[in-house]
């Protein structure tokens, strides 16, 4: 990406909020990041602000070189490999939605970084933004299926097992509302306190909102070299040092926990193979174990060179979704996932980030995030856990309400 030669001092405190504010005001889409100080393997997002109004068509955003900020739905699934999405979708969502920033801004504990001179009525405007006094940003949401259909739907998924159809499949439910009003700048920068995460992100594209808290890294590029990051291995965080000790071994010791990750690993490599040079996939970390505000989770590393003529597109639709959300084998996992979900999963679990004019990118995975549309006045969010012969069902629905703890308390006004 390029330099910032540039510096900018923070004028006030609440200024990247009051920054969000007022892009709102000026551009339809605009992309907020940050890594929250997290040690995290390869390192967390870096801290950008990007904003624009120029949307991207399909080829732009796979053939032209020049930074883009956006997300790929998960059911972009469908244009890599012979599958459909026909279950109830809460609103329409593009499968590819990227815009071409024209203000870029990289922020820091000291102030603010940007590639050009930022006028100085933008600073002044974006400073005198007053920060509403009573965001709304609770809102009654519901379950798209009970308890005892989650149940029954984890032991279809264990029968196809049993069959020879999945090995490990991430089976999820989805929770959604709807609103008079909501402020999802207020909503996120609320969340974000409530738990910071090493790929936190605010994306608006035109009425249609991310929020999200997602601890995952799906790809990062660097030069020719390659790195996915799966996640499979949840505990609770403890109340003291000795507890989290205890639970931290606990996790670790988990012959299930390890079996869950190890599968979506290989998947991963494999996926990598495709794209990478022969010989150069390796896993550079395996089972490593890292705290969150409310979990402890199990993250592998696997890296790859990647052949000397590939583009972004044939990295996407060699890996794309992120194995961690399908499970294993990819895409007979991915028919029994749409049988036995009762949403169209739209943003939920596809990939969020930004690729620059070197080629160079870093996506997330979007997991623990609010998908919201202002015009419709509607939101959702999903969460899941890998099913496997072992799981048990009562304690994957208890892992699901653990994982999405903070969009609860963010939504119930908690």
């Amino acid at each position: 990406m390029k330099s910032y030669p540039f510096f900018y001092s923070l004028y006030s405190s609440r200024w990247e909020e009051k920054l969000c504010l007022w892009a709102d005001k000026n551009f339809r889409f605009f992309a907020f990041t940050s890594g929250n100080n997290h040690v995290y393997p390869s390192q967390p997002f870096d801290s950008f602000f990007f904003a624009g109004n120029k949307e991207l068509s399909e080829s732009e955003i796979w053939q032209t070189v020049k930074l883009k900020v956006g997300v790929i739905g998960y059911d972009y699934k469908n244009r890599i490999e012979k599958l459909n999405s026909d279950n109830l979708e809460f609103f329409p969502l593009p499968e590819l939605c990227f815009f071409e920033p024209e203000l870029i801004f990289k922020l820091d504990a000291k102030g603010i970084y940007s590639s050009s001179e930022i006028p100085k009525a933008y600073l002044n405007e974006i400073e005198a933004q007053i920060l509403p006094a009573n965001p709304s940003l609770s809102c009654q949401v519901s379950p798209q299926v009970t308890r005892d259909e989650y149940l029954r739907s984890v032991l279809n998924i264990q029968n196809e097992i049993l069959e020879g159809n999945t090995y490990e499949t991430n089976f999820c439910q989805a929770f959604s509302g709807s609103f008079a009003s909501w402020a999802p700048i207020a909503a996120f920068f609320r969340l974000n306190e409530l738990s910071k995460m090493p790929f936190a992100a605010l994306f608006k594209a035109k009425n249609q909102w991310l929020l999200s808290a997602s601890p995952e890294r799906f790809l990062k590029k660097t030069g020719s070299k390659l790195i996915a990051q799966p996640i499979k291995g949840t505990i609770k965080r403890g109340l003291n040092p000795e507890e989290d000790a205890e639970n931290r071994e606990k996790l670790i010791s988990s012959e299930k926990e390890r079996a869950e990750n190890l599968m979506i690993t290989d998947l991963m490599r494999n996926d990598l193979a495709r794209v990478s040079k022969t010989g150069s996939v390796r896993v550079e970390e395996l089972f490593g174990i890292y705290p969150f505000p409310r979990v402890l989770q199990m993250i592998s590393t696997v890296s790859s060179e990647i052949k000397d003529v590939v583009t972004f597109e044939n990295i996407i639709r060699a890996t794309f979704p992120m194995g961690s959300m399908t499970g294993a084998p990819k895409i007979s996992t991915m028919k029994i996932i749409e049988r036995e979900e009762c949403f169209r999963r739209g943003w939920f679990s596809g990939a969020f980030g930004w690729i620059d004019e070197n080629e160079d990118f870093d996506f997330s995975v979007v997991i623990r995030s609010i998908i919201a549309d202002l015009e419709v006045k509607k939101l959702y969010f999903g969460v899941g856990s890998a099913i496997t012969i072992d799981a048990s069902a009562e304690q994957e629905y208890d892992e699901c309400e653990l994982k999405a703890q903070a969009l609860f308390e963010l939504l119930r006004g908690n």
